[in-house]
């Protein structure tokens, strides 16, 4: 009788395992500010593109824009298209939030994918800064992720 009702715990776990949604995570959140052209950094090397963001950020007439990369993984996921949003609360009074959408697709990779939302410079202006922000990952109408910065 008890290897049954462990059997049938077991069974009943799978089958609701499987109903739900792809097992997806986002991972890992990099804001990096973008330059006259488009570019976070000067060279691949993790040092000079960390400095170059320090230059970035304290000279703003420097800066054109905002681009996230943001890190993340999925599971059971197929075909299916899943949708990465990116809402970002800025420090201008009277500021709205922003929200940056993008498709994206795991394809069948090892281990995880990058996703970039770049944030177009009107709404960068309009942010005045950068407070806070929250990533989510969506498939269809459902949320199956979310990581969210220390001040959200």
């Amino acid at each position: 009788m008890r290897k049954f009702r462990t059997l049938l715990i077991l069974a009943l776990g799978l089958a609701v395992s499987t109903g739900y949604a792809a097992d997806a995570k986002i991972l890992k959140v990099l804001p990096h500010f973008l330059d006259q052209k488009g570019r976070h950094s000067l060279s691949p090397s993790l040092y000079e593109r960390d400095a170059y963001q320090a230059q970035l950020r304290t000279h703003p007439e420097l800066v054109s824009g905002l681009r996230f990369d943001v890190q993340w993984k999925a599971n059971k996921t197929g075909k299916k298209k899943l949708r990465m949003k990116l809402e970002l609360r800025g420090s201008k009074a009277g500021s709205k939030m922003v929200t940056v959408e993008e498709d994206v697709q795991f394809k069948g990779r090892l281990f995880t994918a990058w996703a970039r939302l770049p944030l177009a410079k009107k709404d960068f202006n309009a942010l005045g800064g950068l407070n806070a922000w929250r990533a989510t990952l969506w498939e269809g109408d459902q949320q199956i992720s979310e990581l969210k910065s220390f001040l959200w």
